[in-house]
């Protein structure tokens, strides 16, 4: 991301994942770092994924509800339901990995199109914001995805990006069971340096990367479980019904030791305004 030195880090299980020596990006090729990943793309829980879009959604109208709204990677177009009802005209882009239905009232009334952001093109601009959520640990080129969200923006439009936090606490901790490592498309971890950085060049303004108290709440028990009883789950560990009651009953220990160490926070949110 940087253009500095990048070393291997074995981080076990066999997996040896690719670290910047300057800013700390994490880069993962799955020959070498396979992680007992899952077969698909998506390996969430349904009850906890809706809590999850929730608590989203009230980090994106943080600073106001805007009126036009694209979405980088929509999935099944659950959030841009939310933008929609609240009268936004919502937008979006999505190469289908998920495999999913789409919201039918979002995919009759919103501007939808299939494909990756980074080749995208003729995409509805002049957009109040534009988010990802998940999305930039994906992608090839993150470079082309964030100066594309930035070209797709108003003068004064923001930019939205939640991913994966590559400098948590957690790697370390839970090494190749770190559950982030479970999908194998998960092929970079940024870090609050390297978030700043591509921001940055990427021509944006007022850059902020937090660390979400809320999100991801399910880590912890799910990257225990892996670590506990390693091997291949073709479904991903959160199809355990006891995994997922893990994650429920752990969510006060998890959450207090979130708020007295912040870096165990396992997701940063980049927020950024084009000039």
């Amino acid at each position: 991301m940087c253009g500095s030195l990048v070393l291997g880090e074995a981080v076990g299980g066999g997996c040896v994942l690719d670290r910047c020596t300057r800013c700390g990006h994490v880069e993962r090729d799955l020959g070498r770092c396979p992680a007992d990943h899952r077969d698909l793309a998506y390996g969430g829980e349904p009850t906890l994924d809706r809590i999850r879009l929730d608590l989203t959604h009230r980090e994106l109208v943080r600073d106001g509800m805007p009126e036009r709204v694209l979405e980088i990677g929509y999935g099944a177009g659950s959030l841009l339901r939310r933008f929609l009802d609240a009268g936004a005209e919502v937008a979006g882009v999505d190469p289908d990995q998920l495999l999913v239905d789409v919201d039918p009232v979002v995919r009759a009334r919103g501007d939808l199109r299939v494909g990756g952001i980074e080749d995208a093109a003729d995409l509805p601009g002049d957009q109040d914001l534009v988010y990802g959520v998940h999305v930039l640990e994906h992608v090839a080129n993150p470079h082309r995805a964030l100066a594309t969200a930035h070209d797709l923006l108003r003068p004064g439009g923001r930019v939205g990006f939640l991913t994966p936090a590559g400098d948590s606490t957690a790697l370390d901790r839970y090494g190749a069971a770190w559950w982030m490592l479970e999908d194998p498309t998960h092929v970079r971890f940024f870090t609050a340096d390297s978030l700043t950085r591509a921001a940055e060049a990427a021509g944006f303004v007022d850059v902020r990367v937090r660390r979400l108290l809320l999100d991801s709440l399910s880590v912890d028990a799910a990257s225990v479980a892996r670590a506990v009883r390693p091997g291949p789950r073709p479904r991903g560990v959160l199809a355990s019904d006891a995994v997922v009651a893990g994650a429920v009953a752990s969510l006060p220990l998890v959450l207090a030791q979130r708020l007295v160490r912040p870096r165990t926070r396992p997701t940063l949110h980049l927020h950024a305004r084009r000039p």
